[in-house]
């Protein structure tokens, strides 16, 4: 259960010592501030760093999905969830976890969501997941598309290096042209949030 008076002073001691090892600019917070219901905000993965500049770059609170290896230290455990932070069982159709991101969406709250279900190695984009789109259609919900791109070698995020992080303005459920949730309806949702992180980008 995430305790939003942690979250803000965590992300608050936080800050500065992002700030001056890894320096970022954020464009386009303005996009998320005014959305006022539940939504998905779907990034690219570049580094375990991502998730850490949304959370002390933005005013809002973010939940996250989270590979659930890192639970098995329940010290890390109880912090991640005090964040926000909750499991899923990647590649297993983890039914607890989506009903988990359900729940977040319909208390009007923000779901933090990695598009590409993994960090990519290259800098590169990778072929997006179906989950957010799924969630959407599900929840009715918008989704922000998020792009994040480091200052090093190939786009990856690197000490000392500015990464640019670039928020889009909402994709509403009606624009998805999502009508009965068939598979081929939420791959074409999931590829339209997949062009506007990419679009980003350039």
């Amino acid at each position: 259960m995430q305790n939003k008076v942690f979250y803000k002073f965590v992300s608050l001691i936080l800050k500065p010592f992002v700030k001056l090892i890894f320096p970022y600019e954020i464009y386009g917070a303005e996009n998320l501030s005014i959305i006022k219901t539940g939504c998905l905000l779907c990034s690219n993965h570049l580094s375990n760093m991502d998730a850490i500049f949304l959370i002390v770059g933005l005013k809002n609170t973010i939940c996250f999905m989270a590979k659930e290896e890192l639970f098995k230290n329940k010290l890390l455990g109880l912090i991640l969830s005090m964040l926000g932070v909750f499991p899923v069982k990647r590649g297993k159709g983890d039914t607890s976890a989506l009903d988990v991101a359900k729940n977040i969406i319909k208390n009007n709250d923000i779901l933090g969501i990695f598009i590409e279900g993994t960090r990519s190695k290259t800098g590169e984009f990778l072929r997006p997941k179906s989950g957010a789109a799924f969630l959407a259609y599900s929840c009715n919900a918008p989704v922000i598309p998020v792009c994040i791109t480091g200052g090093g070698k190939n786009n990856k995020v690197k000490a000392f290096k500015k990464t640019l992080i670039k928020i889009s303005p909402g994709i509403f459920p009606k624009d998805f042209g999502i009508v009965a949730g068939t598979r081929s309806e939420i791959k074409s949702a999931t590829n339209m949030i997949m062009e506007k992180i990419k679009e980003m980008r350039n």
